[in-house]
């Protein structure tokens, strides 16, 4: 990674997740076993795109990029494969809507590996920001219900059973997967435009695979260009202590490596990997233009008219 990347840290997790979405989503929005902190999602939104603006996420789950763009006054535009999640999307931008959000948003159930086909072509070139995030292999997301002299049950884990999601593609399918959505998302972005991707880390077989350093290069691979990596925290903080926001599972695996001598910690943070679309001219100049520091004023004058969704 170039040693003139920005680094950043955000306090994104001052609430845990159920707070976050408490009155924000559809109740059962919680039945999805990884969703996006929409804490993240507003802040990486304001961030990186301007009111009026056109985001869209290739992986669009339960809508938590959906949802913050349409209350930050952007239009989004979401893919998911599966149409349960899909249904559930729309159910939360027309709850976002009922609030007041202004930003209209649309879900399309389809395969992100083939976004240029899935979406219209006329959003070709206008999308200012792809906020996503992928699947992190086997889930150790879900719900837990302490069940007396049962143990522990474990629900919505899982996010479906079909065997060409992304989820169950492993870590070699699941990067080739990666290389085609991120160079369909360069096809939709305007030239200088965003991808902002949250990733972590995972335990296999005693190994710590290194999601977010495997895809800065899936990214470069796909002609985008590393911007920034900023560490979003999935833990609160209250003076100089940190308060856990640990799910259950995180904590028994880490529990478990522990008792077997294996001195592992707790991740207690998602890289956002930031990526930039180059512009149309080529060069070493213009790279170095895109990791100089953001004026997002000066985006928001040179597009000065928005492109709107369809109401």
């Amino acid at each position: 990674m170039p040693a003139d990347i920005p680094l950043s840290v955000w306090p994104t997790a001052q609430r845990n997740a159920r707070a976050q979405r408490a009155g924000r989503y559809v109740e059962i929005s919680g039945h999805h076993p990884a969703k996006m902190l929409p804490t993240i999602a507003a802040r990486a939104i304001a961030t990186y795109s301007a009111p009026g603006d056109l985001v869209c996420d290739p992986m669009a789950g339960i809508g938590s990029t959906l949802v913050e763009a349409v209350h930050l006054g952007r239009d989004a535009i979401g893919v998911e494969y599966e149409e349960n999640w899909a249904e559930l999307a729309r159910a939360n931008i027309a709850y976002a809507r009922g609030q007041g959000a202004t930003g209209h948003g649309e879900v399309v159930c389809g395969d992100a590996r083939h976004l240029p086909g899935v979406l219209d072509p006329a959003i070709r070139g206008l999308v200012a920001l792809v906020l996503t995030s992928p699947p992190y292999g086997p889930s150790l997301h879900g719900r837990v219900t302490a069940r007396p002299g049962q143990g522990i049950a474990k629900s919505h884990d899982r996010y479906s059973t079909d065997p060409a999601n992304l989820a169950h593609i492993g870590l070699t399918g699941l990067l080739e997967a990666m290389r085609t959505i991120l160079s369909g998302c360069r096809q939709l972005l305007r030239p200088g435009g965003y991808v902002a991707m949250t990733v972590r880390p995972w335990w296999h077989d005693g190994r710590l695979i290194d999601l977010p350093g495997r895809l800065v290069g899936v990214g470069e691979d796909a002609g985008l260009v590393l911007y920034e990596r900023n560490v979003a925290l999935l833990t609160g903080l209250r003076g100089e202590g940190l308060v856990p926001r640990t799910s259950f599972f995180a904590l028994e695996a880490v529990r478990k490596a522990r008792a077997r001598g294996i001195p592992r910690l707790v991740i207690a943070h998602e890289d956002l990997l930031v990526f930039r679309n180059p512009p149309a001219v080529s060069g070493s100049a213009s790279i170095r233009s895109l990791r100089e520091p953001r004026d997002l004023g000066d985006q928001r004058r040179s597009h000065a008219e928005p492109h709107r969704l369809a109401a």
